[in-house]
């Protein structure tokens, strides 16, 4: 058996592999997937030991639980890059852009002008991509896949820059349709970002486009509990999600 300081080193190889691997066989280069660290609720004590086994991308669901812990590990450690997965409030729109380097959960109108706005005033342009709700489901957040175009011309309209397009599958289905639907969707509008695949299928998603894949568990193991008061909502905002 590991010992315990040795299991997140181990788990962060086991899980770089695994994408090398996938990577390889869709004739990629794993250095061109970005492996992004889930560690919403783990706290920094959790966190610490990816980053001294050289894990340098993050992400977090939440603005308020990513400003307790984030400012301090990214002074201490200035390469770190933090992404925002779940989904984002229009009023926090400032102090997302603020804090995170790229923000993967753009999906509607008025968000898109709240991201200009804190971005024009801030000075500073973290990387944006368009959550698609690639499966259409009624309790999952995402731009609905016909209203794309619309929202993208919007997006350029306002001087933003959009990377790619994100997406969550829905739960317990095959999710390498959705993978290859999203990809279609961001050639067909000229992007070429891909954000898709979690712990359970990140290797798909390598095969099938993934320029980031969004790991949790497979890294950090079971997900920490939380008290009621502090705990993130479900997934992506109030919708339920799949473990990353």
């Amino acid at each position: 058996m590991l010992p315990t300081e040795d299991a997140p080193a181990a788990r962060l190889a086991a899980v770089r592999e695994k994408l090398a691997r996938a990577a390889a066989l869709a004739g990629r280069k794993a250095e061109t997937i970005e492996l992004i660290a889930i560690s919403k609720t783990h706290p920094a004590e959790a966190i610490e030991p990816l980053i001294h086994a050289g894990q340098r991308s993050f992400g977090e669901n939440r603005v308020q639980e990513a400003q307790g812990k984030w400012p301090a590990l990214k002074q201490a450690y200035p390469d770190i890059r933090l992404h925002l997965v779940g989904q984002l409030q229009s009023n926090k729109a400032a102090e997302a852009v603020a804090l995170f380097d790229a923000i993967h959960s753009l999906d509607r109108s008025s968000l898109a002008e709240a991201l200009a706005k804190a971005i024009d005033k801030a000075g500073r342009a973290p990387t944006l991509f368009v959550q698609v709700n690639i499966g259409a489901e009624d309790q999952k957040g995402g731009c609905a896949i016909p209203d794309l175009p619309a929202l993208l011309a919007q997006c350029h309209a306002l001087s933003l820059t959009v990377a790619g397009l994100m997406c969550v599958p829905p739960a317990e289905t095959e999710a390498a349709p959705y993978f290859a639907l999203l990809a279609k969707l961001a050639k067909d509008n000229g992007l070429a970002e891909l954000s898709m695949g979690m712990s359970s299928d990140y290797e798909t998603a390598a095969m099938l486009g993934a320029t980031c894949v969004r790991v949790g568990s497979a890294l950090f193991g079971s997900r920490a509990s939380t008290t009621p008061a502090t705990a993130p909502p479900l997934g992506f905002g109030s919708r339920p999600n799949r473990p990353g």
